[in-house]
């Protein structure tokens, strides 16, 4: 009788042809998984457009002034203003989440009397320390403000604008706080004007303004450099007289205006100042001031 001995199995071209397409299936499912893995992990690095607004890669290194020390460069030593423009002024700072907590006790008692505090940027992003640093200002005895950091490429000015007021922006008639301020200033993450041609950023900046003054009663603080001023609206002259001037140079005197203003309101003066490094003068005495804050 015969014997039958085991041999190897033998396979179809049928069964072959199948066993080859599930290797190449599994192989693409995998494969696939992991080019979206990389693909997700890549889009969190960069800046993206998400419902007409982008995400804000570093906000916590934009506070009021911060592009200007970088693109204008000038004097951050604290140097002394000169005596003409020490006349009839009150001391001021302004700060944002960089600084942390704040000691306000020992700006109240170095004789800082005001105070700026940065709220929002874009339509995303909230100071984290904004209640220590804008209630603890007002705790001391300070009048104070928040500002906002305008991002005109991310989204309109009515959206920021809102944002703004409903993330500690708004405006109260109680003598101690003043009118929200708008940040113009480069742009930390691209081109100088935010791609905007000069028309088109006036009316971003209008946009903004109006929607504050709709929400609020008040028309905002206006911060900017002359120079940035210059070159991103063509120097427009149709805000200097309805918003107030914040304007920012490190030296020894306020030099050149933006066209349109005959005078400043606040001036930043240095980016190195004791306890929090931003610290700024009021143009008018401290009746003035709260007249600002009463508006």
């Amino acid at each position: 009788m015969p014997v039958h001995r085991p041999g190897p199995t033998r396979r179809t071209p049928s069964a072959l042809i199948g066993l080859l397409a599930a290797l190449l299936s599994a192989l693409l499912t995998a494969s696939f998984a992991l080019s979206g893995s990389a693909f997700a992990d890549s889009a969190d690095d960069e800046p993206t457009v998400n419902g007409g607004t982008k995400t804000i890669p570093h906000p916590e290194d934009d506070w009021a002034g911060s592009q200007i020390l970088k693109h204008e460069g000038g004097s951050t030593t604290g140097e002394t203003p000169s005596p003409a423009d020490l006349l009839a002024t009150v001391e001021g700072v302004d700060v944002s989440s960089h600084q942390g907590n704040v000691a306000w006790s020992t700006l109240w008692s170095s004789g800082v009397k005001f105070a700026y505090v940065k709220a929002t940027e874009g339509t995303s992003y909230t100071n984290p320390y904004f209640a220590q640093q804008y209630n603890g200002s007002y705790d001391v005895g300070m009048i104070r403000g928040a500002y906002h950091f305008a991002l005109p490429d991310n989204s309109s000015g009515a959206a920021q604008a809102n944002y703004f007021v409903d993330h500690g922006g708004g405006w109260s008639k109680d003598g101690k706080t003043l009118p929200g301020a708008l940040d113009m200033e480069y742009n930390p993450y691209g081109a100088t004007c935010y791609g905007k041609s000069a028309s088109g950023m006036v009316s971003w900046i209008k946009d903004f303004t109006s929607t504050y003054k709709s929400r609020t009663g008040r028309d905002p603080v206006i911060y900017t450099s002359t120079s940035w001023w210059k070159s991103c609206t063509g120097n427009s002259s149709a805000f200097g007289s309805i918003n107030p001037l914040w304007i920012p140079r490190y030296g020894s005197s306020v030099g050149e205006l933006p066209a349109g203003w005959g005078f400043h309101t606040i001036w930043q003066y240095t980016s190195s100042g004791p306890t929090v490094g931003d610290h700024n003068l009021f143009n008018g005495a401290i009746d003035r001031l709260k007249a600002l804050a009463n508006g």
